[in-house]
């Protein structure tokens, strides 16, 4: 068996619903599949002596978690005042709006369509709430709308899927742009050297414990996959399924899908740098 400490990022052992930092929670929902992992994490956060707390990442319109993720705040005493959204994937949007009825919170996001209330979400904003500061992190690349939200109090950043606690996550093209995603990750290291940042919370999968190593481990990734992709166009693989194909051989099928997405996006961005 592998050292967890040895994967990239070290990820945590253990059961992936509970509490994962001083502030932070996890409520696992129940959507387990081969894109989302374990299933989709919804994260409460608060302040430790705070009535009030901040759900992200409602997930599925799944009844059931939903009212779970109610329940696990009041039982630490806390009532959902915010709900905030990393992405407008079904997976952690789905069920925001029913989210929103149950607990009276706003929705905040970066897509106007996904907002529920007045106020926007972008580039430079504090959301304060009970004590609890969450800073904005613009993370465009796995989607244009795509949001992290640095923790600074837990040294801490939630990624929703621009990070995840295990494998490597999809630029989902059109929508999501390689060289947009590069400077992502950029940013998020950035902030592991800058401001401390050592814990992941991603939006599937495990927590990771070394921040800087999960995310120099993807810039790795990404560029290895660049290379692979060119060498395998300059083989006359011309169409991304062909390419899927040789550079993803050794991948399940099951997941050649999604990773003819970030094929294309890859071809996109070769051809614009005029490398192909």
């Amino acid at each position: 068996m592998t050292d967890a400490a040895a994967l990239p990022g070290q990820p945590r052992g253990g059961v992936l619903s509970g509490p994962a930092t001083e502030r932070t929670v996890n409520v696992l929902a129940p959507n387990p599949s081969a894109m989302t992992l374990d299933g989709t994490n919804t994260w409460i956060v608060a302040e430790p002596d705070s009535d009030l707390a901040v759900v992200v990442d409602p997930g599925p319109l799944d009844e059931g978690h939903l009212r779970r993720v109610i329940e696990t705040a009041e039982e630490s005493g806390r009532r959902v005042a915010l709900t905030l959204l990393t992405h407008g994937h079904a997976d952690h949007s789905e069920g925001a709006a029913r989210f929103a009825e149950l607990t009276g919170s706003a929705v905040r996001a970066l897509d106007p369509a996904l907002r529920l209330g007045d106020e926007v979400l972008g580039h430079g904003d504090v959301i304060t709430v009970g004590g609890l500061e969450l800073r904005v992190i613009p993370t465009p690349g796995h989607t244009a709308d795509s949001l992290c939200f640095h923790l600074p109090a837990d040294r801490a950043v939630l990624t929703g899927d621009t990070v995840l606690g295990r494998g490597t996550t999809v630029v989902a093209h059109p929508d999501g742009r390689l060289g947009d995603y590069l400077d992502s990750l950029r940013r998020l290291r950035s902030l592991t050297v800058d401001d401390g940042v050592h814990t992941v919370l991603p939006g599937h999968g495990p927590v990771l414990e070394d921040a800087q190593g999960a995310v120099e481990y993807y810039l790795a990734h990404r560029a290895h996959r660049l290379a692979q992709v060119e060498t395998a166009v300059e083989d006359g693989h011309r169409t991304p399924a062909e390419v899927v194909a040789q550079v993803y051989a050794d991948v399940d099928r099951a997941l050649w899908p999604a990773a003819e997405l970030s094929v294309r996006a890859q071809l996109d961005y070769l051809g614009e740098h005029g490398l192909i």
